[in-house]
Formats: C-alpha cells, structure tokens, sequence
C-alpha cells in the first residue's frame, strides 16, 4: 500500500508548473512534496502559518517547531514564511493559493467531496479543508480507487459533504481523472490495470478521453 501511495503521490507532483503556490493536505498529499521536480519551483502552503514547505522531517533534519497542518513533522525549504493563521487563511480566501491537494472518503460525479468525517466516530475536526475547497480554484483529489473493495468514487457522496462541486482532479493508483459538467473523464490508466478493473473500482459512469495517455509516475 505504501508503494501505491508513493505513486500516486510522485503522479500528483507532475501536476504543477514552476512557480505554482498551493496547500498540501494531511496524510497522502503531504507526501507529495517530496516528489516535486527539482527544476520546478512550487511553494507549498499549510494552513497552519507558513508557506514553503519541503519534505516530511526524518529523524537526521527533524525540528519540532515545524510542523505541518495535520501535526506531521516536515522541513522548510530556505524561502520559507511563517505568519499567523489569520493571514494564512486570508491567502486561501482570497484565491491566491491556486490549488489544494487533499484526500477523500468519497467524491462524487459531480464533484461533490466528502473527507472530514464519517457520522457516529470520532473526529479532530474539519480543518482548513471547507476553506481550501471554497477558496481555491483547483481540488485535486489524491487517494486510493477503494477502500476495502468499496466504491469511494460514487454517483452521490453518503457522507456529509465537506463541499460542493469543488473537485477537479482525481488520482489514484488506477487512473488520472478530470470532472467535468459531463461527469467523470479518464485522461490517464496505470498500465497495471484495464479499462474493465478501472470501471469495476467505480461507483459512477465514467468517460475515457479520446487522447488517453499512460499513467506515468517516473
């Protein structure tokens, strides 16, 4: 699992162009800094108070002052800034982050997203996450296709939603898919799986894209 979730993390990564600003969520998408390209300068945003974020901290380069929205010790790149989450949330509402990267328990034909709680189990809260989707003009949506074998791409979210139509991207260890007003288009498949095991994994109609490209996480 670990290795699927490296993947779909390296996959995102190719999604930015070099100077990109955009908000990393907790879990899968904070991975995704450390796949970044080298020759693309992106700064990457925690809604917590910096901007600059670099990759998850290990225990050589560790600073317990540095963390990340979801509690997980990250490094900061030397163009870092730090500010107070008045300011980082102002930088979100006002659109200038132009993407956020989060995971999801469901999402939608439509581009609804479910992803902060599940009813009668315990939860931290919602985060930044109703903000990011609300202020940013791109959710990119990182995740495995399943969970357990359930559909966690779905006609309609059963989940209380975190927000509406807000979804844009979705990648996952099968495919790469854009949500468009016609539903869910396949733009790239994972040369692991078919068409038939993509559909199969899907709770929804899907559309291919008459310019299918392979999936390419290298």
């Amino acid at each position: 699992m670990a290795d699927l979730k490296a993947r779909i993390a390296k996959r995102c990564a190719k999604e930015f162009n070099d100077g990109d600003f955009i908000n990393l969520g907790i879990g899968l998408p904070t991975m995704v800094a450390d796949y970044l390209p080298e020759d693309v300068v992106v700064t990457c945003h925690s809604e917590n108070g910096f901007a600059g974020i670099d990759e998850v901290a290990v225990e050589s380069n560790l600073d317990v002052d540095i963390i990340n929205s979801g509690g997980t010790y990250v490094t900061a790149l030397p163009r870092a800034k730090f500010f107070d989450t008045a300011e980082s949330f102002g930088l979100v509402r006002g659109g200038h982050v132009k993407a956020t990267v989060l995971g999801a328990m469901e999402v939608a034909e439509n581009g609804d997203l479910a992803n902060w709680i599940v009813p009668g189990k315990k939860v931290a809260g919602m985060g930044g996450a109703m903000d990011l989707c609300a202020g940013c003009p791109e959710t990119i949506i990182v995740m495995l296709h399943t969970q357990k074998g359930n559909h966690k791409i779905k006609e309609k979210c059963a989940l209380p939603l975190t927000a509406e139509k807000c979804v844009t991207t979705i990648i996952t260890e099968m495919a790469v898919m854009k949500v468009t007003d016609d539903g869910i288009v396949v733009v790239e498949l994972h040369p692991d799986y078919t068409r038939a095991e993509v559909h199969e994994a899907t709770g929804c109609k899907l559309t291919w894209s008459d310019k299918l490209k392979v999936y390419d996480e290298n």
